[in-house]
């Protein structure tokens, strides 16, 4: 996807989603993302929603880029859009397209907040083992560290991209394709006590239950897991709390899409100290063969 005319189209379904949120639209400063990376734009455009507080969080949208368009967060720097940062974290990106068949990178930028993260997605007929992601020079250690776990509850081969928040200096590693044993009730509270994760709530592994997609999220400096995500696409939202379902329920009837048959929708479940949220992406485009990563993070 690329061109002007595509990208007025995309400007305003941005737009019309931000305003079925009632969040405050920045026209210029979309504008500004949609036109520095208009030239390299793939075809799956999303729009995430994420609750914090009982209420919505941001608007983001997320899009893949092909690789040969270069690091997007060089383009991001080139054109502004992000501030140049002193830190290792610049390099795991570099690092992981020298040894690994990623097939697109990915955007994704807060309406609000703005540039979140940077992408880097494996084939789908390719899942990436845990061990070789660990051995990459720049991998920060919350990965080796908790190798033992991933790989004794199955997830080893399974894993679908890595996300990288320069910002905030986290990342995330994305299991793929799970069959419903790897969000069995015992099993899914067993291995979130292994992380140190916090134990969910009933509403929250009834959630769990229907999700084939697992992220935790870590910082740089240590291997704690800040944060552990769960998405399910194509799930109606009957195992949101009440007070998030309205909003959810209303963004994913209204907001536009451009291919046939039913909206393609992913719902997430995260869990961090103290807190349990939820977040939905709707997919306006999407490829042939569409991930079931949820990318907005918050």
């Amino acid at each position: 996807m690329s061109g002007k005319t595509n990208i007025e189209q995309l400007h305003s379904v941005v737009e019309e989603a931000a305003g079925l949120l009632g969040i405050a639209y920045p026209r210029d400063r979309v504008r500004a993302v949609l036109t520095a990376f208009q030239d390299v734009l793939d075809s799956a455009i999303v729009l995430n929603v994420v609750t914090k507080g009982g209420g919505i969080g941001d608007l983001s949208f997320d899009f893949a880029a092909a690789t040969s368009a270069g690091d997007p967060y060089e383009i991001a720097l080139a054109h502004g859009l992000a501030e140049e940062i002193d830190h290792p974290i610049r390099a795991l990106l570099p690092d992981i397209l020298a040894r690994f068949p990623v097939q697109t990178y990915g955007v994704d930028y807060g309406v609000t907040g703005g540039f979140n993260k940077t992408y880097a997605s494996f084939p789908l007929g390719d899942l990436q083992r845990l061990e070789k992601l660990a051995d990459v020079p720049s991998m920060p250690p919350g990965l080796s560290e908790h190798l033992g776990t991933f790989a004794a509850y199955g997830l080893d081969g399974k894993v679908s991209a890595i996300a990288i928040d320069y910002a905030r200096r986290t990342w995330n590693v994305y299991f793929n394709a799970l069959s419903p044993e790897y969000v069995e009730r015992e099993t899914v509270v067993a291995m979130l006590r292994e992380l140190g994760a916090p134990e969910p709530s009933e509403r929250m592994l009834e959630f769990i239950g229907a999700s084939s997609a697992f992220y935790p999220t870590f910082g740089w400096d240590s291997s704690k897991v800040e944060r552990v995500s769960f998405s399910a696409k194509n799930t109606a939202p009957t195992a949101l709390p009440d007070q998030v379902r309205p909003t959810f329920e209303n963004f994913a009837r209204s907001v536009p899409y451009t291919y046939g048959g039913e909206r393609v929708i992913v719902y997430a479940g995260a869990l961090s100290a103290g807190e349990e949220y939820y977040k939905l992406a709707a997919y306006h485009q999407m490829p042939a063969k569409v991930h079931d990563r949820f990318r907005s993070e918050s």
